[in-house]
């Protein structure tokens, strides 16, 4: 109830400002205790998750709150993206709520301090099992080797890293999308293949959701050939459904609740191209516990929200948690493993 009363108050601040408010908020709360294992709980890749929703990369950028975003409810927060060498991205502005949609667009480029800077905040956290965090791992800008970027992160962040994400979906950098082309994957994953060491954690690919009808199982064969553990599904859309804010015009990636069809739809055709064979993490549009649900009943196995938060307040895993486990039990269920893809 309070955040509902705060809200206009911080949507009368440049988002991005707010955003850093945020973040600042955060880390004065401190961490927090950690979610608790529940009826939700669930092992996906061999790591055991509190419960199955977490806070997607773009939010803790530079692994400022990570251990926060858990202590918010959230079974897993991801971080990042990275880039190996820190970078400031795109000119401002560079971030917009469109509030009448319910959504956000954003050019943001892989704005991070980098990749020394957020190991040296992950290194000395404990890694128990209590707390789970990603790293989402990305290419600079200006980079003349894209795939060592990638493995450069991959290895820098292994050591501390509950599991690792390579990210080729982001749309607002030059290029980068071009990464999930099958000679441009194959390239890729085959180079993470065998770079990958002994005691790695999990590695994930997270891909876009403007893909054309092949592309799904093309993606699926590349990730099962090179022994990559999952597949995140999706990042932002460049497609524009009918908006109604002033900036629908915006150039950047779409999220929030105008994302949620297309991303819902992109995750029912990986699930189908995988067979089930592989884990599946759904995002985009997820705002309510009926979202996350329908994305466990479609196939993902976790699921992370990012945009609903700045309109629903810090406050949403808890309410999103308690919902998904009232909507088990009256599908049935006794775990969200049993509901995997059972839509």
């Amino acid at each position: 109830m309070a955040y509902s009363f705060l809200r206009p108050l911080l949507f009368r601040i440049e988002a991005e400002r707010a955003h850093r408010l945020a973040i600042l908020g955060l880390q004065l709360r401190g961490p927090g205790a950690p979610p608790v294992a529940g009826a939700l709980a669930t092992t996906v890749a061999g790591i055991a998750f509190a419960n199955p929703l977490g806070m997607a990369p773009g939010f803790d950028k530079d692994a400022e709150v990570a251990e926060a975003i858990t202590g918010l409810g959230f079974g897993f927060a991801e971080i990042g993206t990275v880039t190996p060498r820190p970078q400031a991205g795109n000119p401002r502005p560079r971030l917009f709520r469109l509030e009448e949609d319910r959504a956000v667009i954003n050019r943001m480029g892989f704005n991070n301090g980098g990749l020394q800077a957020a190991l040296q905040r992950l290194a000395p956290r404990i890694r128990d099992g209590r707390r789970i965090v990603g790293v989402n791992v990305g290419a600079n800008k200006d980079s003349a080797d894209r795939v060592a970027d990638y493995i450069t992160g991959l290895r820098a962040m292994a050591g501390v890293a509950d599991y690792l994400t390579i990210n080729v979906s982001s749309p607002n950098t030059p290029g980068l999308r071009d990464l999930q082309g099958d000679k441009e994957l194959a390239e890729l994953l085959s180079a993470v293949a065998a770079a990958r060491e002994s005691g790695w954690p999990p590695v994930f690919l997270k891909v876009a959701p403007d893909l054309d009808d092949g592309a799904p199982a093309r993606i699926v064969d590349a990730v099962m050939k090179n022994s990559i553990d999952g597949i995140i599904v999706s990042n932002t859309t460049i497609t524009r459904p009918p908006l109604q804010s002033r900036h629908a015009g915006e150039a950047g990636g779409l999220s929030g609740a105008p994302l949620r069809e297309l991303a819902l739809q992109r995750l029912r055709d990986f699930r189908k191209a995988s067979e089930g064979r592989l884990p599946l993490i759904g995002v985009g549009g997820i705002a309510t516990a009926e979202d996350a649900w329908a994305r466990i009943r479609a196939g993902a196995s976790l699921v992370q929200l990012y945009s609903a938060m700045v309109y629903e307040g810090p406050g949403i895993a808890r309410t999103i948690l308690a919902g998904m486990e009232a909507l088990m039990r009256r599908d049935g269920f006794a775990s969200i493993a049993e509901a995997v893809g059972t839509e």
